[in-house]
């Protein structure tokens, strides 16, 4: 199997915390370009209620793996990993610094660390057994319940809302009978990797994530919600089970009033961010956490990024 230089430099943290601001920042001082690591950046049409990089950003720092598909699409680990590995090939050929940046942890980890992602063929039988389990009383939580017992960290990583992706992991340990959280074979990594976490005070990253639900709305997040539900997709599935998506979709159907889907949305946001914690453990050992409330935090990045460069000797000093 060839050896590959993977991207070696990667920004993680809970949503809301800066991570977007952070990379833009490294890419300035560093000569680099941003990998896109959100599972729900790559959609086109979701704008505001994915955060995306701001026009002003993407000046700054070139971003790959943004707006490849429509909403109605699939994409996952198995779709992203060559296109990200693609793209930093690409960059590096080019002289600059690759850098992964997001809070899918799967895709981040896989991706620093050389992970392949076998084929496990759909079973359409089985599939469609849990379907109609779900789609009974009670039944969402009863087959998240279920993968819980199998794979508890898998379990955490996914709300129990999103039952495809649910349905995706049992199907996966059903065909394989290996935990979702540890399929994959590694292949031969050149070089380290850093990963700076950004973190802080878990009520000030709640405030944060409020704030921002409410400049989204104020940006036209509910717009960008009606002309996807006018579109044709259905809020709440698929890649559209992010949060703010779900509840403003009840929002235009009656279902909640605005406040009301407003501030489910701040709820859920806050899940959100409590379950890339299991991904972004405080005492994971491979990363290197920053309170990105410092005043001195970008220095303390620049050091240790240009640490890192001086150790490892890679493509772009």
């Amino acid at each position: 199997m060839p050896t590959h230089t993977q991207p070696g430099i990667s920004v993680v943290g809970p949503t809301a915390v800066g991570k977007t601001a952070l990379a833009v920042e490294l890419c300035q001082r560093f000569n680099g370009e941003v990998i896109n690591a959100d599972s729900r950046q790559v959609y086109r049409q979701m704008d505001i209620g994915t955060a995306k990089a701001t026009p002003a950003e993407l000046a700054l720092a070139p971003h790959h793996l943004l707006d490849l598909l429509e909403p109605s699409e699939s994409f996952g680990l198995g779709a992203f990993l060559p296109l990200a590995q693609a793209a930093a090939d690409d960059i590096i050929s080019r002289g600059k610094l690759p850098l992964v940046a997001g809070g899918t942890g799967q895709y981040v980890w896989a991706l620093l660390e050389g992970q392949t992602v076998p084929a496990v063929p759909p079973d359409p039988e089985f599939r469609a057994a849990l379907e109609l389990e779900a789609a009974a009383d009670g039944g969402v939580q009863l087959l998240h319940d279920r993968l819980r017992q199998i794979d508890p960290i898998r379990a955490d990583a996914l709300d129990a809302r999103n039952v495809r992706r649910v349905i995706r992991a049992l199907e996966i340990f059903n065909t394989t009978n290996q935990k979702p959280s540890e399929i994959g074979q590694k292949q031969p990594v050149t070089g380290d990797y850093l990963v700076l976490g950004l973190t802080m005070d878990r009520k000030v990253i709640y405030q944060r994530i409020d704030d921002r639900v409410d400049a989204m709305m104020r940006a036209g997040f509910l717009a960008e919600v009606e002309r996807l539900a006018e579109a044709g997709y259905p809020m709440g599935e698929g890649s559209l089970d992010s949060p703010g998506y779900r509840e403003l979709g009840q929002h235009l159907t009656g279902e909640l009033s605005l406040d009301e889907a407003v501030s489910l949305t701040k709820t859920q946001t806050h899940r959100l961010a409590r379950r890339q914690y299991t991904w972004f453990k405080p005492s994971d050992p491979r990363i290197t956490w920053l309170d990105a409330a410092d005043p001195g935090m970008l220095e303390k990045a620049f050091d240790l990024v240009s640490a890192y460069l001086s150790e490892t000797s890679p493509v772009i000093q």
